[in-house]
Parts: C-alpha cells; sequence; structure tokens
C-alpha cells in the first residue's frame, strides 16, 4: 500500500482550528495519561505525529479521534503546552469535512460567514412560509381559543403540512448522515488498510453501536464524572425531543391542554431540562474557562450553542403561551422557534457539531470491528 505524504496538510488543518502540534516532541505523557487510550488505539501522541509528517490518509483513517472525549488529562499533563487534547478536537472537524462528500462541511468549519450565511438563508425562507405560503392556502391567525382556553396552533401550522416538512427534513439530513458514516467507515476499514472484516463480526458487535450511543460509557471512564452525566442529559435531551417531533408530532403539537402527569408533557419536561442542564454546563465552563476542556472554542462550538439554546428558550415559550390563551405571543414563538431549529438541523447534524452524536458510538462499534479484522 503506498504512503501520500501532503505538504500543505499543515496548512489546511489550521483551518479547523488546530494550533502549533510543533511544539509536541513526542514524549508519550499524553498516551500515558489518557484514560481512554488502549492497545490499538493509542492517542493523541499517534496522531500528532502523523499530522506532523503530512500523513493525511493515515489520518482519514484514523478511529481514535472520537474515541477521544477531551477529558483534559493529556493536557493538563503535557510538559510543553502542546495541548493535545484541543488538537484532537480539531482533527475531528478536519475528519468530519473528509467524510462529508458535499464538500459543505469543509465550508462551514472553515468560515463563519458561509455558515452564518446558510443559517440565516433558511430562517428566512422559514419566517416567509409561515407569513406569505401558508397563509395562501387558507391557514391564518387566530385569537379564537380552545375549550379548555389554550391557543389554536394548528389553525396557522396545520399538523399535516409541518409534520410533512418535518419527515422530509428527517429523511435529507438522515442521508446525509448516513452516506458520511459510510464514507467514514470505508476509510477506516476498508481504504486505506489491507483487511476485511466478516459480516458475523458486523452483526455479532452491533450491540456496541446502541448502547454507546445511549450510555456513553467511555465518557464515564474520564475523571471528569459529572461532565459526563451533563453530556449525557444533553444527548439524551435531545435525542428524545427529536424523536417526538419528528416522529410524533401529531402526539406532541396538540391545541388540547393535557394534564402535567400526561407522558407527553413529562417526556417534554425531561427533554427541556436534560438540554437545559447540559447548555448551562457548557457555557458557563467556556465562559469561565477554569477547565482545560472549557478553554479552547470553536466559532462552530458557540454557534451550535447559541442555536441549541434560542431553540429551547422559544420551545418554552411556546408552551407557556399556549397553555396561558395568548395567541400572537404562541404564534411569534412558534415562528420563531421554527426559524432556528430547521437551521440547525439542516446544518449542524449531518455537516457541523451534532454530527458527533453519531460519529462518536459508530467510531466504537468501528474500533471494534477493526480489532477482528483479518488480512484480505
Amino acid at each position: 500500500m503506498s504512503v501520500r505524504l501532503n505538504p500543505d496538510l499543515r496548512n489546511e488543518l489550521v483551518q479547523y482550528g488546530i494550533g502549533d502540534w510543533n511544539a509536541c516532541y513526542h514524549c508519550g505523557t499524553c498516551t500515558a495519561m489518557c484514560p481512554l487510550s488502549e492497545e490499538g488505539f493509542l492517542f493523541p501522541r499517534k496522531k500528532i505525529r502523523l499530522m506532523q509528517m503530512g500523513l493525511g490518509d493515515q489520518l482519514e483513517a484514523s478511529v481514535e479521534p472520537w474515541l477521544c472525549y477531551y477529558c483534559g488529562d493529556c493536557t493538563t499533563t503535557c510538559p510543553r503546552d502542546a495541548n493535545p487534547g484541543e488538537l484532537m478536537m480539531s482533527l475531528r472537524r478536519f475528519m468530519t469535512s473528509r467524510y462529508d462528500w458535499t464538500g459543505l462541511s469543509k465550508k462551514f468549519y472553515t468560515s463563519e460567514v458561509w455558515e452564518l450565511a446558510w443559517i440565516i438563508f433558511f430562517a428566512i425562507l422559514v419566517v416567509l412560509s409561515f407569513v406569505i405560503v401558508l397563509p395562501s392556502f387558507g391557514f391564518h391567525y387566530t385569537s379564537e381559543l380552545t375549550a379548555d382556553g389554550g391557543v389554536k396552533v394548528n389553525s396557522f401550522a396545520p399538523i399535516r403540512i409541518i409534520e410533512t416538512f418535518d419527515w422530509a427534513m428527517a429523511i435529507i439530513v438522515a442521508t446525509l448522515l448516513m452516506s458520511n458514516i459510510l464514507r467514514m467507515y470505508y476509510a477506516i476499514i476498508w481504504k486505506h488498510t489491507n483487511t476485511k472484516v466478516s459480516l458475523w463480526v458486523h452483526i455479532r458487535e452491533l450491540w456496541l453501536l446502541i448502547y454507546n450511543f445511549m450510555v456513553q460509557p467511555k465518557f464515564s471512564k474520564c475523571d471528569s464524572k459529572g461532565y459526563w452525566v451533563s453530556h449525557w442529559f444533553l444527548m439524551s435531551g435531545y435525542t428524545i425531543m427529536f424523536i417526538v417531533i419528528v416522529v410524533f408530532l401529531p402526539w406532541f403539537q396538540t391545541e388540547e391542554i393535557l394534564p402535567v402527569y400526561d407522558p407527553q408533557r413529562l417526556l417534554g419536561y425531561y427533554a427541556t431540562f436534560g438540554l437545559l442542564f447540559g447548555l448551562f454546563i457548557a457555557i458557563v465552563g467556556r465562559v469561565k474557562k477554569k477547565e482545560v476542556k472549557f478553554q479552547f472554542s470553536h466559532i462552530s462550538d458557540w454557534l451550535f450553542l447559541a442555536m441549541l439554546t434560542l431553540t429551547v428558550i422559544t420551545g418554552i415559550l411556546i408552551h407557556i403561551f399556549r397553555i396561558n390563551g395568548m395567541p400572537m405571543a404562541t404564534y411569534i414563538s412558534y415562528i420563531a422557534h421554527m426559524a432556528i431549529l430547521v437551521p440547525m438541523i439542516l446544518i449542524e447534524v449531518p455537516f457541523s457539531k451534532w454530527s458527533h452524536l453519531a460519529y462518536r458510538p459508530f467510531a466504537v462499534y468501528i474500533a471494534q470491528l477493526k480489532k477482528n479484522a483479518v488480512p484480505r
């Protein structure tokens, strides 16, 4: 198998936020201190060496950056202040762009203007849909309330149209994300190796994918257990909310004011709590910058946190205004909510920060496949 060197790799990686990795002189302290590094999957040192040597294909074939959860131990103990933890985080951005066949991920990660322009573009489309398109089909804003005093949300946001749009958006996003994950799998398992994995091994180890998505056990191996808890609440809250609004929207977007103990409201309250709790830890940590893992934030990190926070806040406002019989406030909040939510899903899930939610468990699964690989 030939080895290709890329002399421009350093300049390319700098665009993704990678700093001066030449400070590293390969003492191995980071690898020795990492609670997640194990035989066959050593990091961060090995990945830094590949970057220094311009081995872009070998980086693309690496699963290790996704096995790093950035607890910060490597950076704290580095005698040269090379910041290996941040290097791994930046490398994940680079690898996301390598998996993405559309090229959009690279654009979003390397150009703040490009990402903001697409966010604004989708937001404007959403607003125009509610202000111009839907009213032209006879859907309207009304001050009339339901029998139990709730706002008639479906009179201006017809459930069948919104549900159809939700499913279309979910299919597009899922297709983009899964196609990129297949490219990830191809690069790590097949493209740059001379090994193969049997179908039986793929089936036998599939439980790891589900288990790591649900529990994220590797994250819990880091010393900071609190960060794992907050990350799990954030992940589970978002996943539940995404499933509810896409798969069960007719059950969730109802004009009837259900009891507080109804499963619909309980799920909504849990998802809201999980999102707010995780967001609070992430934002406060980045503002205070006391912990290493919060000291270096890429613009994509802040954009993601800002959009998710606004999505949660507008969602809360919709609920409060709806059950208290405030039509206009409900309608405005609904439009604002969708104008933030739609760009976040279309951009962040397949191309940017939120794609990590899928890449990480798949990386654990693929790493296990590599352990069971045999020569072709």
